[in-house]
């Protein structure tokens, strides 16, 4: 198991790795929503107030083996797959998508994703689910055909993805995406 001091090292030398090869410094708020192992919906709460959620997509599926590796099931475990934009007042702030192993999920964990527009973070609160976060990567991508008409932008996106684990077993793998120029 890596340590706590060690991940964040990780996580500051892949920030300055991608400021180097971008030619760019990122703001101090674009690497504490690509590092923190804590609620982005909460530091987007504290800087813009109660922001939304809307879903864009969201169905079960089957796990391809991709999927099954991401989140540690066997191929063809049911998961669910989950799209979202979190805005301000129409703003689109972060593009997510998610897999989510139904398996581990309690019903109304379950009921709620599916039922209704509210972040994940908020889920975990509102259920008091004890979880943490690891961050896998943080990189930088071009925007597909979804993000270039989400944010009205083809420019280069920051990007990290990470699961949050409960109960030492992946709950959810997340991947959030946000324009380069946004939040500087």
């Amino acid at each position: 198991m890596i340590d706590k001091n060690e991940a964040n090292r990780s996580l500051i030398d892949k920030i300055t790795q991608l400021e180097q090869e971008y030619n760019e410094e990122f703001s101090n708020t674009q690497k504490i929503l690509l590092t923190t192992d804590g609620s982005i919906t909460a530091i987007l709460d504290v800087l813009f107030g109660k922001i939304t959620l809307t879903t864009l997509d969201q169905h079960f599926e089957d796990a391809d083996l991709n999927h099954a590796q991401l989140v540690n099931v066997s191929e063809g475990e049911e998961i669910n797959f989950r799209e979202v934009i979190m805005h301000r007042e129409g703003k689109p702030l972060i593009y997510a998508i998610s897999h989510i192993p139904l398996k581990r999920c309690s019903k109304e964990v379950c009921s709620d994703l599916v039922r209704a527009d509210i972040p994940i973070g908020r889920i975990l609160k509102n259920y008091h689910i004890e979880s943490r976060r690891e961050i896998k990567n943080i990189f930088i991508e071009k925007p597909n055909q979804t993000l270039k008409e989400l944010f009205k932008t083809d420019e280069d996106m920051l990007a990290r993805d990470y699961v949050i684990i409960n109960n030492d077993e992946i709950l959810m793998w997340i991947k959030e995406v946000f324009p380069i120029s946004y939040f500087r």
